[in-house]
């Protein structure tokens, strides 16, 4: 048995370097392996993980801000009744912040990273996505890096910046753990991106950002200030496309104007699909019709199946709200619909969403 091992290992060796004699690109290649080896080995103990570019790159633009109200027994005096936080997304002056940090606000104050004060202008507010815009008149603000191609991803990390108990700026670190989660939402309309990292009273209206330091959505609130319940690593933050369309909204006309319909529906699973009789994952069926609506003007049936909107594929009932949500009030949207194995197009004249 010995000699038959010995046997093999000999065979085995003398194989292998007559492989390298033949190919001797082969043994520069076990050369640089083995000196990248030697090299990590050596290395391992200096290696370290920082994330403190991106920091560098987004803290500045996340300002403190402090609610101010006046005093019952002297309307002449002010007193700062909440602190939140906000991010410069423009050389302007504007100011991304929670419309909860400011909605009981006579004064609002911005305090920049350098050591400025300000006083703020509210430019306009948003009650549904809990978002409001301010606007600061200062020089040589610093803006925070925004990259509209980044889409958000299970598993991305993750970094909150804000001022939680008016500690001072405080950045905390996770990973986002969940996406489009808007069962949180008042109305089931608004998809919020989740995370564990530590979002607490004082980060409302700070940045939420990625490990290039670009901003990834605003935080919002944590599970536990939402439901009162004592949890831990659940927190939330609107994404950065849609405070980016409440603000381009507001600047625009001072408010947010919605496209509404008057319709409510639930999406296609599979199942459902099939029994279809074909591929329509993604579309909704329609369970419901405002009897005032436009849709119900327009011909809308309970049991319709919309497939798109102008052409525009639709994906799931949160992407049916959004598309409709951006449509301009008075104008006619046209509806691909499968109505009992047919498909016919509605138009719709598109009214406006009441503000809350």
């Amino acid at each position: 048995m010995l000699n038959f091992l010995l046997r093999s290992i000999i065979l085995g060796l003398a194989t292998a370097a007559l492989v390298l004699l033949a190919v001797p690109s082969l043994r520069s290649n076990i050369d640089i392996i083995a000196d990248l080896s030697e090299r990590n080995n050596s290395n391992i103990e200096g290696l370290q993980i920082s994330f403190s570019n991106a920091v560098s790159r987004a803290a500045p633009a996340v300002v403190n801000i402090y609610s101010r109200q006046y005093t019952a027994e002297d309307r002449s005096k002010l007193q700062t009744q909440g602190l939140g936080s906000g991010v410069i997304v423009s050389e302007k002056g504007y100011i991304i912040t929670n419309y909860h940090v400011i909605a009981q606000a006579d004064q609002i104050l911005v305090a920049t990273q350098d050591g400025r004060f300000a006083a703020a202008q509210l430019v306009g507010k948003d009650r549904r996505t809990d978002l409001a815009i301010l606007r600061v008149e200062m020089t040589n603000l610093p803006v925070i890096p925004l990259n509209p191609e980044y889409e958000a991803k299970v598993g991305d990390i993750v970094l909150a910046i804000g001022n939680p108990y008016n500690l001072g700026q405080t950045t905390t670190f996770g990973i986002i753990s969940a996406t489009g989660r808007s069962s949180i939402s008042a109305d089931g309309r608004q998809a919020f991106i989740q995370t564990d990292a530590a979002i607490n009273r004082g980060n409302s209206g700070g940045a939420l950002v990625n490990t290039q330091g670009e901003l990834v959505g605003i935080n919002t609130a944590s599970f536990q200030q939402a439901t009162d319940l004592e949890t831990y690593g659940i927190s939330f933050a609107i994404p950065y496309h849609l405070a980016n369309t409440i603000m381009q909204k507001i600047i625009a006309d001072g408010r947010v104007v919605r496209g509404y319909i008057g319709i409510d529906g639930q999406d296609v699973n599979i199942m459902a699909s099939r029994l279809l009789g074909g591929d329509y994952t993604g579309a909704i069926i329609v369970l419901g019709i405002d009897p005032e609506g436009p849709a119900a003007k327009a011909g809308f049936e309970k049991q319709d199946v919309i497939l798109s909107i102008n052409g525009e594929k639709v994906n799931g009932r949160i992407s049916v709200m959004d598309i409709v949500t951006g449509l301009r009030p008075g104008s006619t949207a046209e509806f691909t619909v499968l109505r009992q194995g047919e498909t016919i197009t509605l138009p719709v004249v598109v009214g406006e969403l009441p503000e809350e």
